[in-house]
């Protein structure tokens, strides 16, 4: 496993934007964003390869939100943009740290995203 530290995560207005970070306590392979609401299920958000390419979104974030990857800081970045309402939830970062495909093994502790109507 690897430890995961996001931040960034702010009370916004709707139609504005933030730029969440993801510091890896070394390299991973596959890294990606999730959400969860309260009494909602967790939700994929984007996920990024190892070398930085092969981003994949979920249709609800689809042309507002951009994942990337600075590979020599070990860091993922999710920028968000015409923020929400139905935005707000904790955005989790996770990692697979030792294969390409399977489970993510590794979850940060989280950072709270609220946009306000």
């Amino acid at each position: 496993q690897v430890q995961l530290v996001e931040s960034g995560g702010a009370l916004v207005q709707a139609g504005g934007s933030l730029r969440l970070s993801c510091a890896a306590s070394r390299r991973t392979f596959t890294m990606g964003w999730f959400r969860q609401d309260p009494g909602k299920e967790r939700e994929f958000v984007a996920a990024i390869g190892w070398s930085g390419g092969g981003a994949v979104y979920a249709d609800s974030v689809k042309g507002r939100f951009t994942i990337s990857r600075d590979i020599a800081k070990n860091t993922v970045y999710l920028q968000m943009s015409n923020l929400k309402p139905e935005d707000t939830a904790a955005y989790y970062c996770a990692a697979r740290s030792t294969k390409v495909t399977g489970p993510y093994d590794s979850w940060g502790q989280g950072t709270q995203v609220t946009v306000s109507s």
